[in-house]
């Protein structure tokens, strides 16, 4: 177990509050919370964030969502748990997560518009940046 190098909430308060605001933001999208916490989990467990992928399993099993469908979230490409939806969001936020190896191409930006309006194309692009803001903060101050 890591200890807490920095509590940044505390350090950069006005910093952080705008991430909360940003976040309290994103629970009014109609995305859903579900489906947010679904990418948020996606790229937690990429990024290695043990924090986030407590929180974020807990909030998704609250809301119902099965444990065979969070168990097999690291395989969603092959899993049938997925809807086209979920998956058009799900690639999108590994895109994200991977830029700079994938430069967010089109292959993966354009089954969004098929699922979402534009308004949810960017809240979901909001809240994949948001997430990785946040796994940084948490692995690089060991939260």
């Amino acid at each position: 177990m890591s200890i807490l190098r920095l509590p940044y909430w505390s350090l950069s308060p006005e910093a952080y509050q705008g991430f909360m605001s940003t976040k309290k933001s994103l629970q009014k999208s109609s995305l859903g919370q579900p489906l947010i916490d679904l990418v948020w989990l996606r790229m937690s467990q990429i990024n290695g964030c043990a924090f986030c992928l407590e929180m974020h399993t807990k909030s998704l099993r609250t809301d119902g969502v099965a444990d065979a469908k969070l168990d097999s979230l690291a395989g969603w490409r092959v899993s049938e748990r997925f809807t086209e939806r979920e998956r058009a969001a799900l690639a999108w936020t590994e895109a994200l997560t991977h830029v700079d190896q994938t430069h967010a191409p089109d292959e993966d930006f354009e089954p969004l518009k098929a699922h979402f309006s534009d308004a949810d194309i960017s809240d979901l692009t909001f809240a994949i940046a948001l997430m990785s803001a946040f796994n940084r903060l948490a692995i690089g101050m060991r939260q």
